[in-house]
């Protein structure tokens, strides 16, 4: 009796340790049972492809001109604005006039004194010289009227006739050569007053402007005032520049090994240019000079301008205007019925690309070809079929045959 409840306690004990166990063995088992990690999963589908190259660029009118001042004086204050209308050969940007005379310093100006008390005795010389020319003239001339009175009589001969009216002519000769004389020394007298004139005599002898037009050379719109206020300007001194802001071209810069890329004709997308919508162009040149340019990082970098026309009529792009910044997309390459998957599914596996691909729940790793890719997407051209689903974001718990589950979006 006492044996058997010792056997039936045992069998009790045993029974609650196997219990325990099984316990603990589910337990571990439920532990350390690999979960399902959630993923992003997309399904494949033939779709465009754009392969573009993109930069920033800046609009500029296609013919741009800066009127310039043609002779150097004193400018009037250009009261035309930006933006405002001309007409060429008609609307008169400024007006030009002489320059007032500068102001002497102590030597020049007791040299200018010097050569006006020159000036009034060479003047006074010249009337004496003058007089004493006209004093002879008149004896001459008597000379000449007693020749020909003792001529008439037989008196003379015609030689001496002949002397008489020679002396009378050089007479008169040098009295019309002493005339000019004293024109000459008046006007040098003239000359060296004007040499003393100061600015404020000059401004109250003006009595109208003599000035110079500035006018329009083209029909257009004032892109920029570059002189705005009234003082002295240099000949060829920049004024204004005018351009038809319909006309507009887009210029970019593009890094050389872009360049290379990039041919006449290609179609470009024009983007955040601030208005609705897209704006279209087409490539007209690429320059074949590139320019060394120092980057915000500090490194020279090799840039090539690349000139792009505008597609869109002006009615279509309203506001904007020369030297406005855009969006700009050149088109290299695009077709409309292309497999594709995101650059974010894809992994480097040692010299090729791969990805992971969903099969019964589980992430299965495979190898992939790739065509032309852009900033986002990347062509397959083998390892893949449309209609299979990849993961989009592999992390490092992924790798292959691990268990997946689609993550739930809100």
């Amino acid at each position: 009796m006492a044996k058997n409840e010792n056997m039936s306690a045992n069998s009790k004990r045993l029974l609650i340790w196997l219990l325990l166990a099984g316990v603990l063995a589910f337990a571990l088992f439920l532990l350390f049972w690999p979960r399902s990690v959630a993923v992003d999963l997309a399904t494949l589908s033939p779709g465009p492809l754009v392969v573009t190259v993109d930069e920033e660029g800046r609009t500029r009118v296609r013919d741009s001109f800066v009127i310039s001042a043609p002779v150097s004086g004193r400018m009037s204050r250009i009261k035309a604005n930006a933006g405002d209308r001309v007409t060429a050969n008609d609307t008169i940007i400024a007006e030009i006039e002489p320059i007032d005379p500068a102001l002497l310093d102590a030597r020049s100006l007791e040299q200018a004194r010097a050569d006006l008390k020159s000036a009034e005795s060479a003047e006074a010389l010249a009337k004496a010289n003058l007089a004493r020319g006209q004093a002879e003239l008149e004896f001459v001339e008597s000379e000449l009227e007693r020749s020909r009175q003792l001529r008439n009589e037989r008196m003379i001969s015609v030689r001496d006739l002949d002397v008489a009216v020679r002396n009378a002519k050089t007479a008169r000769a040098a009295v019309e050569t002493l005339a000019a004389a004293l024109q000459v020394s008046r006007h040098d007298l003239e000359r060296a007053r004007a040499q003393l004139m100061t600015p404020t005599e000059s401004a109250s002898l003006r009595q109208e402007c003599t000035c110079v037009p500035v006018m329009s050379s083209t029909n257009g719109q004032i892109l920029q005032v570059l002189r705005e206020s009234e003082g002295i300007v240099a000949a060829g001194e920049p004024l204004v520049e005018i351009g038809d802001v319909e006309d507009l071209e887009i210029v970019v810069d593009l890094l050389s090994t872009d360049a290379i890329k990039v041919q006449p004709g290609q179609r470009v997308i024009i983007r955040d240019w601030g208005g609705d919508g897209e704006l279209e162009g087409v490539v007209r040149r690429v320059e074949p000079y590139a320019r060394t340019k120092v980057s915000a990082l500090g490194i020279e970098e090799q840039r090539v301008n690349v000139i792009i026309d505008l597609r869109n009529s002006p009615q279509k792009r309203t506001g904007l205007g020369h030297g406005f910044q855009v969006e700009i997309s050149i088109v290299l390459w695009e077709e409309d019925d292309i497999l594709t998957v995101p650059l974010t599914a894809l992994f480097r596996s040692g010299d090729t690309w791969a990805l992971y691909v969903e099969s019964d729940g589980r992430a299965v790793k495979r190898e992939v070809t790739l065509g032309r890719k852009t900033q986002l997407r990347a062509q397959i051209t083998g390892g893949l079929q449309a209609g299979e689903r990849v993961l989009l974001y592999p992390s490092d718990r992924i790798v292959d045959n691990t268990r997946i589950t689609q993550r739930q979006t809100s």
